[in-house]
């Protein structure tokens, strides 16, 4: 018993011992930048193996350490390591963020990787970048930020269609846009708009709950998208919550916008004056001139003064406020994280009737249910109304006011209403009208309103198989309720075809079911790291539609389609396709020096012949990085330098859901039901194919304070999904074949550096590309564009060539519109004498729509609480066809719309030496489609200004907030541009199209918007 006592004693002894031997140290661990507490960090012992602990949800830890240690090592991904000194029994530690490895991290296709271990080609937009920009969708606020890719919007109209081009157009006939993915689920980009105009779908997203875009450019980023990646991949990441306390966010904005610019037409007096020189140029009498001027100034001799001199292209620009609320809780513990954000948006576009107002509300939620599951789930619900308006092409499209004459009033004093309004005492004008329709009308008796209700999510579960290998399900929806309701009352008579009201209805059901399930593979072995993914993904989208129309409405006050007398038309159908596949990728690094990546994808589609179902995309790519040999190590200046090869393929799927097949459709005769073919089937129908080779390098100097990226490529494009002509004889015009090709080869620079760091921050990213577009192969057919026709496709030159007869001016003798004839001499020369028979000239290029080159330039600047950004968006090189030039800009000879202020300098004499004929009234001088109409479409645009000032933390913890930021914004600020219409960045949305490209015809200019915002964090 007493030798058990003594064994005893001795064991306690040395365990004091042991206890007086180490001592517990306490502390918090804090980010440099905030102070916010930083949980997860490692904290060990520097020299010291096996002692090490990590901070808790507050940043606090416990350590107990040697009496011997000296030195603490905090250390955290994206972060700088820190060792700090132990000179007591607490410390306490500031880590700062290395901004090298915290844009490390991309997303790519099913998983995420480091930018250090890429091979592929993507770029990426930090959701902060875009945050509170005032515009209706995401594709604008990423305007400029990006090489390679091409943002145009159609026009000024809110929630218009934007034109999306990563590395240049890849099909003449399929779709153009990328490929949209928000958070691993493919969404729904399909245009349901029934009025002309082209609407965006991705106006129903919500820019501020995004946390990142990665653009995948190249087919190694790219082809495990297969099938539907050859126009690229953007690759939506939204926010989610993090371990800690709850963050609770308010932001608010509220600004208004105004046109970015005007045309300048002639006022009452220059208008009467060459009107009639005009007139009696055109051989019109003086009386039927007096007549005409007599009619558009409501009946009275006014415009013998100019007494009435109405500025029509102002009358369309109505009071444009713009607001915003969002409200964000964010937080959640070590197992579960949270993210709920709801916004309230409203815009009032500057164009009168135009109008955007937007609910939302997203809620992210991941819950670790235990040690090898993982679940959450991603869901947005929002609803849109779209105050919309008609084409380009309809004169109730606002733009077109400038048309009417300056002498006529806006009321018409006979009857105090609008002019053009049907007198109500007669029930007609008096045959007293505006030159043509007057939309004000519009906006007093009609509507048009499209109301969106949107769902998109999905959840998800992961299971970790074994500490290398995890499977991961993914189930999402995106339900799109899309309707219009239009009414078009009495006043719009002229327009509408019926005084007694006619109304318009129609719904949309889209319902795009996915579901992804694969497998993660992730493990290091010795020098070598492995990350695979393989799996399966399903898709089936399915639209239905139904549409009424109506007339003869008792009155204006009753507007739904129940009060319609005539029942004049209904439509009713239903669509879809699906899509199976299979996908797996492999990247292999070894010593963070030599990268491997390798990619597949087995697409099947319900869209395809029968014969060629199912596509293969492959695609491989290379990596060295330089800079970890050990001939590199010992120098200073280059910190970062890898060299990147890829090669693969990818396809282009979007031409609707059954060109493959033999259709026949309903048709009835003498009351007998029938059906009759309507396409002929193609069973050999498969994807445009379209292989990229990409070389890249990627640079830093000075630890990172420079770095660059700079690429070339090459895509060609094969089997061009185009419809051929066909004997006439057997029943039908064309045929969906695949035939044909296209390239597109460019140059990508981005550099960014960090001019100042310390107190005062100034960074700089600068990116700058070139993509040269050619179709090589059409088999002799010439495909042409909307409006004149003059935008074409045609081999060996790039798609949407401006193709038409070369205007050479005025006719100093006579002051007839000449034009080269430019007949084919031989040996490449052409017969440049000039003729004023417009049948002589030989069609030419006479322009290109593509840019020559892209850039865009974005600063910013911190100071004491200061920040000051500004973001410089370039487009060099491209032409613009004015298509309403043969009406606003021919001095008359099309007619008695308003002209362009230029043409007061037309030929009125011999010898005068011009460019603009001589006015003549209904005389069809030079109003032929021609180069006569064509612009240069350069702009440089000071896209994006912000300043704004943070208070101090101290001032600010006083009053129990975390944070208040303050900042006033500018969109669209000033754009430089030689481009003589209303705006350079446009696209009719009337004759838009992969061929038609630049034409302008009364497209509304871009908003040019000012904020004052407020952001407050508790």
């Amino acid at each position: 018993m007493k030798k058990h006592l003594l064994t005893i004693l001795l064991l306690c002894t040395c365990i004091t011992l042991g206890f007086a031997q180490n001592r517990v140290i306490t502390g918090k661990v804090t980010d440099q930048k905030d102070s916010s507490p930083l949980p997860g960090v490692s904290v060990t012992v520097k020299g010291v193996t096996g002692v090490g602990t990590q901070t808790d949800i507050n940043g606090s830890y416990k350590l107990s350490v040697p009496a011997t240690a000296k030195i603490l090592t905090f250390s955290f991904l994206g972060y700088l390591p820190k060792e700090v000194a132990i000179t007591g029994t607490s410390v306490d530690a500031q880590l700062g963020a290395d901004s090298k490895l915290l844009n490390e991290v991309v997303v790519v296709g099913y998983g995420t990787q480091s930018k250090r271990s890429l091979t592929g080609s993507v770029s990426k937009i930090k959701g902060g970048d875009i945050e509170n920009i005032p515009v209706p969708s995401l594709e604008s606020a990423i305007q400029g930020r990006s090489p390679g890719v091409y943002i145009q919007a159609q026009n000024g109209k809110l929630g218009q269609g934007i034109q999306v081009r990563i590395r240049g157009a890849s099909s003449v006939s399929a779709g153009n846009q990328p490929l949209y993915v928000i958070d691993g689920m493919p969404i729904t980009v399909d245009d349901f708009s029934t009025n002309g105009a082209s609407t965006n779908p991705l106006v129903d997203l919500n820019q501020n709950d995004i946390e990142s875009i990665d653009i995948l450019k190249d087919a190694s980023a790219a082809a495990i998208y297969g099938s539907r990646a050859s126009n690229g991949v953007v690759l939506v990441t939204t926010k989610k919550g993090k371990a800690g306390s709850t963050k609770i966010t308010y932001n608010q904005y509220y600004g208004f916008s105004k046109p970015t610019g005007e045309r300048k037409f002639l006022d009452a007096q220059q208008y009467v004056t060459l009107l009639r020189e005009a007139g009696t140029a055109g051989g019109y009498s003086s009386a039927t001139i007096e007549s005409r001027l007599l009619r558009y100034s409501a009946g009275n001799d006014d415009y013998k003064t100019y007494k009435v001199n109405t500025d029509w292209q102002k009358q369309i620009i109505q009071h444009a406020p713009v607001q915003n609320y969002n409200l964000v809780f964010s937080g959640g513990t070590e197992k579960t994280k949270f993210y709920i954000s709801g916004t309230y948006n409203d815009q009032k576009g500057w164009i009168l009737k135009n109008q955007i107002n937007q609910y939302s509300l997203r809620t992210n939620i991941e819950n670790q249910a235990n040690s090898w599951l993982t679940i959450g789930a991603n869901l947005s619900v929002s609803r849109t109304q779209n105050h919309r308006l008609d084409n380009d092409n309809a004169f109730s499209t606002p733009e077109q006011i400038v048309a009417l004459a300056p002498i006529t009033p806006v009321i018409d004093p006979r009857t105090g209403l609008l002019s053009g309004a049907l007198d109500p005492a007669t029930g007609n004008p008096n045959g007293n009208f505006p030159t043509y329709f007057n939309p004000l009308l519009n906006s007093e008796s009609s509507y048009f309103i499209t109301t969106d209700y949107r769902n998109l999510g999905n959840v998800f579960g992961e299971i970790k198989l074994m500490p290398s290998l995890t499977f991961r399900s993914e189930v999402g929806m995106d339900i799109l309720n899309s309707t219009e309701d239009s009414y078009a009352g009495s006043l719009t008579l002229r327009n509408s075809g019926t005084g007694n009201g006619v109304g318009f209805n129609s719904s949309v059901t889209s319902l795009n079911f996915n579901t992804n399930n694969f497998l993660h593979f992730l493990k290091d072995i010795d020098k070598s790291n492995i990350d695979a993914v393989g799996g399966m993904t399903y898709q089936r989208q399915q639209n239905d539609l139904n549409s009424i129309n109506g007339q003869q409405f008792p009155s204006d006050a009753y507007k739904k389609l129940n009060s319609a007398a005539d029942i004049t038309g209904a439509a009713s159908n239903s669509t879809s396709y699906s899509l199976l596949s299979y996908f797996a990728r492999a990247n292999y690094k070894y010593d963070d020096r030599y990268l491997l990546t390798l990619s597949g994808r087995i697409d099947g589609s319900s869209r395809f012949g029968a014969n060629h179902r199912y596509g293969f995309f492959p695609a491989g790519s290379v990596g060295w990085v330089l800079s970890q040999e050990e001939f590199m190590k010992n120098q200073k200046l280059v910190s970062e330098l890898k060299l990147r090869a890829s090669y693969g393929l990818t396809g282009n799927s979007e031409i609707g859901n059954f060109p493959s097949r033999g259709l026949f459709s309903a048709f009835g005769y003498a009351g007998v039901a029938g059906a009759r073919p309507t396409q002929l089937p193609n069973p050999n129908l498969k994807w445009e194919t379209t292989a990229t080779t990409n070389l890249g390098v990627d640079v830093g100097f000075f630890n990172g304070r420079l770095s660059g990226s700079f690429e070339v490529y090459l895509k060609k494009t094969k089997d061009l999904l185009l419809n051929v002509q066909v004997p006439a004889t057997s029943g039908f015009t064309t045929i969906t074949q695949n035939l044909g090709k296209l390239q597109n080869k460019g140059l990508e620079i981005q550099i960014d550096s960090k001019n100042l760091v310390g107190k005062v921050t100034w960074s700089t990213s600068f990116n700058f590309s070139i993509n040269r577009n050619k179709i090589t192969d059409l088999k002799g057919q010439i495909l042409l564009g909307g409006g004149d026709q003059v935008n074409r496709a045609i081999e060996g030159q790039p798609l949407g060539i401006f193709y038409t007869a070369e205007f050479a001016g005025a006719d100093p003798k006579n002051g007839d519109a000449l034009y080269y004839k430019n007949t084919d001499l031989g040996n490449g020369k052409r017969d440049r004498t000039t003729t004023n028979d417009y049948n002589q000239a030989v069609p030419v290029v006479v322009g290109d729509p593509n840019p020559k080159y892209l850039a865009g330039l974005n600063n910013s600047v911190s100071y004491m609480g200061f920040d000051f950004s500004f973001l410089l968006q370039q487009v060099h090189g491209n032409k613009i066809y004015n298509g309403g030039g043969q009406y606003m800009s021919t001095g008359f000879s099309n007619g008695f719309d308003n002209q362009t202020i230029d043409q007061l300098q037309s030929w009125t004499k011999a010898g005068q030496i011009t460019n603009v004929p001589q006015a003549r009234l209904f005389g069809g001088n030079g109003i032929s489609p021609s180069s006569r109409f064509l612009d240069d479409g350069s702009y440089i645009r000071l896209k994006n200004v912000v300043l704004g000032y943070n208070f101090p933390k101290a001032w600010v913890s006083k009053i129990k907030l975390s944070s208040i930021r303050v900042y006033a914004q500018a969109t669209n600020l000033i754009t430089w541009t030689k481009y003589k219409g209303w705006d350079p960045e446009l696209n009719s949305d009337a004759f838009s199209g992969n061929i038609t490209q630049g034409y302008d015809f009364y497209a509304a200019p871009q908003a040019k918007t000012i904020t004052f915002g407020l952001n407050v964090g508790f």
